[in-house]
């Protein structure tokens, strides 16, 4: 069962207040999975956003054709180590809607938060400040992102530049 003070200790809603988290408690399951077992596949419906409570969750792309994964084919970890590394699943946010990655349990074991994503915007859209607080997290995030990309970019060019001489 989800407490408000489970909620307080994620980055996501560490500075709502106590009504704002009473709200948000509505629309949230705590799930729990076990190492390998697949918590959404790419291609699904993205209806949820995640939230790492404990242990670890990859982001991996499916092999075309075959739609298995490894853990060689995983794009990002994400765990409760670094703020911006807890929160994933943010396609419920934007159109088509869709994963546009599989989540895999990469631990032993592995508790995540799940959040509703229809009913998060409904809230979203009726309390403003729940709505800001949320959106400016993300933005962080897809910024952090985006900078982990950029960094794995050059450093992969990088690599390539050296095999060239």
């Amino acid at each position: 069962m989800v407490s408000i003070e489970t909620l307080e200790q994620t980055d996501v809603f560490k500075d709502f207040s106590t009504d704002e988290l009473s709200k948000i408690l509505e629309i949230c399951s705590i799930q729990e999975y076990s190492v390998e077992d697949r918590l959404f596949a790419e291609g699904d419906m993205a209806k949820d956003m995640w939230v790492v409570l404990e242990g670890q969750v990859d982001l991996r792309f499916e092999m075309p054709r075959s739609g298995t994964t490894t853990r060689r084919n995983t794009v990002s970890t994400h765990d409760r180590e670094a703020p911006q590394s807890q929160v994933f699943g943010w396609s419920c946010f934007i159109p088509p809607y869709k994963m546009r990655l599989s989540a895999y349990c990469s631990s032993r074991r592995c508790q995540v938060l799940r959040v509703e994503a229809a009913k998060l915007n409904q809230l979203m859209d009726a309390e403003p400040a729940i709505g800001y607080k949320t959106m400016q997290y993300l933005l962080q995030v897809v910024g952090y992102r985006f900078k982990q990309m950029q960094d794995e970019l050059a450093r992969f060019k990088g690599i390539n530049m050296m095999n060239s001489w």
